[in-house]
């Protein structure tokens, strides 16, 4: 019975850890997001990636427990998985302020393009089929 027990608490903080792992690569996400370092940013999505596949397996390795309905029942299961449910909500939280972060850099860029291509000529700047801005650049000598 003890073995099983230490089993459960390995796994349990195995999942304390990948949890803290991921809450570090969502802050050197904002970072990165922050200097808009590319390369970065594909680095922390490979790491991140491979996190969440070992928080999977983890969770299924504790799924397959044979005694794990016993564990749920006891005080101790349930402050482990309270402080995990935890951290999992706050690392929640703080992919959501990354995804804000991105979507308004979008917005950004995209309100940046639309000034770089007015600028180069009113006359050629047109809109497509779904409302992106764009430039005609044609010319008056082109026959269809």
């Amino acid at each position: 019975m003890t073995l099983a027990v230490d089993s459960v608490t390995t796994l349990l903080t195995k999942q304390h850890q990948h949890l803290d792992e991921l809450m570090l690569l969502l802050r050197q996400e904002l970072a990165a997001l922050a200097s808009r370092n590319i390369n970065e940013l594909e680095q922390i999505s490979s790491a991140k990636y491979a996190l969440l596949q070992q928080l999977e397996a983890t969770d299924v390795e504790l799924a397959n427990i044979t005694d794990l309905e016993q564990y749920k029942q006891q005080d101790w299961f349930k402050l482990e998985v309270e402080g995990l449910e935890q951290k999992l909500e706050l690392c929640k939280q703080h992919n959501s302020v990354n995804q804000q972060t991105l979507e308004q850099s979008q917005l950004t860029l995209a309100r940046f393009k639309t000034e770089i291509l007015s600028s180069r000529g009113k006359s050629g700047l047109t809109y497509t089929n779904k409302g992106v801005p764009s430039v005609d650049s044609k010319g008056k000598g082109v026959k269809a």
